[in-house]
């Protein structure tokens, strides 16, 4: 996956936990790049033959395999640390990337200027509606996808104003990871690119949503779709996020501790589950003694208001918002 002598400008780190057929669609999807790439590939400890077969079917990837499941951030952060191009996508093993992908990010990095530090493109979902379009977030520091659902025509990159990638496709410029620091490994998967743009945001680094369209996501392949253990993982990545960033002590605690409220009780009643109470808790448990960090007033998108939140966080709402 990489020809010629000339150094990639972009390595792609996908991440793998089985799911050969997804992994396999992926990673020929970066075989046919208009630019080509430098494909690292961190299998985390996969429970089927999926690294046996990376490597009989892609040796010219670089294939890395975790001792121990260490969960998406910890994987990223290796392959990141593995390639030396000056920009780097992110990319889930279940995205089938365009083509152009490559060549359209790379352009977007070099026509943004040196100051930003995160591309966030289109992804779009099997159905052909919008899977992502970046990520913004309230001023709680709750995090929403953008424009997920809505029809492509429905797309917009200033509004709501995108704060980063989303994670099955974010792009980043390494000079910048090298400034603020790779993925927080403490969250294991969900939450790690929302909290990585705060960071990059309190740097003075800015993103950018760049409408071309990056691939298609089948979405769920590793934690399973909409599952127990999903969930679970997603309110870690909160509750962990509402103690390092001291939201509690912020002047909108109130907002966040009634809009924390009303996800728990509504998941634990539609699903007489109690992960996403458990997630937070135990979220909430893993940043104790953690260094607090900014939550800096230019970050969230203001106009995201309690009620208008509370709807963002319902399935279908660009659909209907569209």
């Amino acid at each position: 996956m990489q020809h010629g002598n000339a150094a990639p400008l972009l390595d792609v780190v996908v991440p793998v936990h089985g799911g050969w057929h997804f992994v396999r669609q992926c990673l020929e999807s970066l075989r046919t790049q208009t630019i080509p790439v430098h494909v690292i590939v961190v299998d985390d400890l996969s429970p089927d033959d999926t690294l046996t077969r990376i490597r009989n079917e892609f040796s010219d990837a670089t294939v890395l395999a975790n001792a121990t499941n260490k969960g998406f951030s910890a994987s990223c952060n290796r392959g990141i640390a593995a390639g030396s191009a000056p920009y780097v996508l992110l990319l889930n093993s279940d995205v089938v990337a365009r083509p152009d992908l490559s060549e359209r990010l790379i352009e977007s990095f070099e026509h943004a200027g040196a100051h930003v530090g995160s591309i966030a493109p289109l992804l779009l979902a099997q159905n052909g509606t919008i899977d992502s379009f970046g990520i913004t977030a309230d001023v709680t520091g709750a995090g929403y996808v953008r424009f997920a659902g809505a029809d492509m025509g429905d797309a917009d990159d200033r509004h709501p104003a995108v704060l980063g990638p989303y994670g099955a496709a974010a792009g980043y410029r390494r000079s910048a990871l090298a400034d603020v620091g790779v993925l927080d490994e403490n969250i294991f998967m969900y939450g790690e690119e929302l909290e990585l743009a705060f960071r990059l945001r309190a740097g003075r680094w800015e993103t950018r949503a760049v409408p071309f369209v990056a691939g298609t996501h089948i979405g769920g392949a590793s934690a399973g779709k909409a599952s127990s253990r999903q969930l679970y993982l997603s309110s870690f990545g909160r509750g962990y996020f509402l103690r390092v960033y001291a939201v509690l002590r912020h002047r909108h605690a109130l907002r966040a501790l009634v809009a924390e409220g009303a996800v728990v009780l509504t998941w634990a009643l539609i699903r007489r589950d109690a992960a996403a109470w458990r997630g937070r808790l135990d979220g909430w448990r893993a940043g104790r003694g953690v260094a607090r960090r900014p939550l800096v007033k230019d970050a969230p998108d203001h106009s995201i208001g309690f009620f208008r939140g509370l709807r963002m966080r319902r399935p279908g709402y660009w659909a209907r918002a569209s």
